[in-house]
């Protein structure tokens, strides 16, 4: 088959089944998504690193294997990318840091790598993040700006970015990314893609930059997980990442959804509202018992130790003179008076440095009050939509710096860090949240929400986003790509 007539659009499943049915090798699937990548690689910039040696290789082998009837594995000759905030095999993690431009290319892949891999995954490509992975947006000094497919002068999120892009581009079908400050989210709701934050610490961070290359050890708050262009490839990657079994579907009927949209100190903006609301609605005409309620939950209180437990882990290694200049901005916060706020408000939500050892202690302490909280509103509950972004994807905005820079939301000014409100809760309680797209703004940019489900209760929230995709259309391709 000519892979230049392969439908790039095709979901990882229908691709799976022509390479099982050998309507296409896995060499021709992985030229067709090289060629893609090389059409829309200058008004997108997705992809920043290949290795097409290996994935020929790769492809190759599989392409034997299977003429000589072998079965190589859930994903084999399924072509793939993957979010430059991890290691792989002769492409070692830069994550944006100069620092780490020239590491040694004999880098072992990281776990979750090696178990795509295992399953006969086709790596061949990079995806472009912001530096160290710290920002909503995706672009560094090294490899440029990502630019989102539906509108090329805003972002696709970050820092999984480029990855979101080039699933969104038909680059790749599915893509692994990372969540400390909603990562995963943020880039899946720009581009309207799907993607899981899982339960943390259910799959190894081995191999990812951050913190530094060489650690073993499972960062406080971040995940890894899988990212597609559906909830269905969504389940299939979090099988091979999990090394389970697939969970078969199931009804979402009498499933209890709360619907939290609204809390006084998060601002959102109407259109985004106006989706969750939507889903809600689809989700109660599949069947569901669906309510506004919240947990017992103080958002500006979330907000603060989940920033206190935030800032020393994504400043850690930090150059000593960039370390003062966060603690700086502690006495700053105290007279600072940001525009459209005043100063205790907007100090609560800046990030900063280093907090005194009472103060590291007692936001471990409300962490876990609230997580009994949460625990106690989930015996009532199975689930809870909401939002994912304050706003939908923004215009490019790489000055000032993070914590001065300010967003539009319907007319306010708001500042900049408060992007992460809403994806807190389930990134400082550790709980699982499923991002999947469920409409867009009026100018065709997608809006997504996020279904937050009771630890290690990910496979429910497939069931859910498969019934959002159903009612609100899903995933659709960008104009021109």
């Amino acid at each position: 088959m000519d892979g230049r007539m392969t439908d790039l659009y095709a979901t990882a499943r229908e691709m799976l089944a022509d390479l099982r049915a050998r309507k296409i090798s896995a060499r021709e699937l992985l030229d067709a998504h090289v060629a893609r990548n090389e059409r829309i690689a200058r008004p997108i910039n997705a992809v920043i690193e290949k290795d097409l040696s290996r994935g020929h290789k790769d492809a190759f082998a599989i392409d034997e294997a299977r003429a000589k009837g072998a079965a190589p594995g859930a994903l084999a000759g399924l072509p793939m990318t993957i979010k430059d905030g991890f290691d792989v095999e002769n492409m070692p993690a830069v994550a944006g840091n100069p620092a780490y431009k020239d590491r040694p290319r004999n880098c072992a892949d990281a776990d979750v790598v090696a178990a795509a891999r295992k399953a006969g995954a086709v790596i061949w490509g990079k995806t472009n993040v912001p530096f160290m992975l710290g920002d909503i947006q995706s672009y560094n000094s090294i490899y440029g700006t990502t630019n989102n497919p539906y509108d090329v002068t805003r972002v696709p999120g970050g820092s999984s970015g480029g990855a979101a892009a080039a699933l969104a581009t038909g680059v790749t079908p599915l893509e692994i990314g990372s969540d400390i400050g909603g990562s995963l989210r943020h880039p899946a709701n720009y581009c309207g893609v799907t993607s899981l934050k899982p339960t943390w610490g259910v799959l190894s961070q081995r191999g990812h930059v951050p913190p530094p290359p060489g650690s073993t050890e499972n960062t406080d708050l971040n995940v890894v997980g899988p990212m597609a262009r559906n909830a269905g490839d969504l389940k299939l990657l979090w099988s091979v990442l999990r090394g389970t079994p697939e969970q078969p579907r199931r009804d979402v009927k009498g499933v209890r959804i709360a619907v939290w949209d609204e809390e006084q100190s998060w601002p959102l903006a109407r259109d985004v509202r106006e989706t969750v609301e939507s889903a809600g609605a689809v989700l109660a005409k599949a069947g569901a018992s669906v309510r506004h309620a919240k947990p017992d939950l103080d958002g500006a209180e979330l907000m603060r130790f989940y920033t206190a437990i935030l800032t020393p882990i994504i400043t850690a290694g930090l150059p000593e003179a960039l370390l003062k200049s966060f603690d700086a901005m502690r006495a700053d916060d105290l007279k600072l008076v940001e525009r459209g706020g005043d100063g205790a408000t907007a100090a609560a939500f800046r990030l900063r440095a280093r907090p005194t050892p009472a103060e590291a202690a007692d936001a471990q302490a409300r962490r876990q009050d609230y997580k009994q909280r949460l625990a106690a509103f989930f015996k009532d509950f199975d689930a809870i939509l909401m939002p994912i972004s304050m706003v939908s994807a923004f215009p490019h905005q790489q000055e000032p710096t993070f914590n001065d820079r300010i967003l539009d939301v319907d007319g306010q000014q708001v500042p900049y860090p408060k992007i992460i409100e809403w994806i807190s809760p389930a990134t400082a309680l550790h709980a699982p949240s499923l991002a999947v797209r469920a409409g867009q703004t009026r100018g065709g940019v997608p809006i997504g929400v996020q279904i937050v489900g009771p630890w290690n209760g990910e496979d429910r929230l497939f069931d859910l986003a498969a019934a959002v995709e159903e009612g609100l259309g899903g995933f659709r391709p960008p104009p021109g790509f």
